[in-house]
């Protein structure tokens, strides 16, 4: 009986740590198929059985550089951003365009710690929290509304 306790248990965490793998998958997905997006350096990328780990360098078809960086969680079968970062540059990586993350170093602006930062570090506006799913898609529209 012991035997089939292990058996159970070990399917569940194989089947919670596909969950997280299937999630990096459809990151990279998007990243690929993305009309903005010219090339993807995958830095990081680890699943594991209830967490899991993205990072990437992005440059965008415009010139604009991206990294993104999501540690998650598996939560009820869902992937949920425990800490991220979003860093969107200009070309010459000298110039903030926005900065999301979490850290908690805003406890008074409305629904800490998510925020942004907006084309200066002393620019913090609140923002809410972000996959890196979102952030690609929020990035994508900003670019393809502007180039309209």
């Amino acid at each position: 009986m012991a035997f089939i306790a292990r058996e159970i248990k070990s399917t569940s965490i194989s089947v919670i740590k596909m969950i997280s793998q299937n999630y990096i998958n459809k990151i990279k997905e998007i990243l690929n198929t993305s009309k903005i997006i010219e090339t993807v350096e995958i830095v990081k990328e680890k699943a594991i059985q209830d967490q899991g780990y993205f990072r990437a360098k992005i440059t965008l078809k415009n010139g604009d550089f991206l990294e993104v960086a999501e540690f998650f969680k598996i939560e009820n079968k869902q992937c949920i951003s425990a800490d991220y970062r979003y860093q969107w540059m200009n070309v010459n990586k000298e110039k903030l365009i926005k900065r999301w993350d979490n850290v908690k170093h805003f406890p008074d602006l409305a629904n800490f710690p998510h925020h942004v930062h907006i084309s200066d570090e002393s620019i913090v506006k609140p923002s809410k929290l972000r996959s890196t799913i979102e952030i690609i898609s929020l990035i994508e529209q900003k670019i393809l509304k502007k180039n309209n």
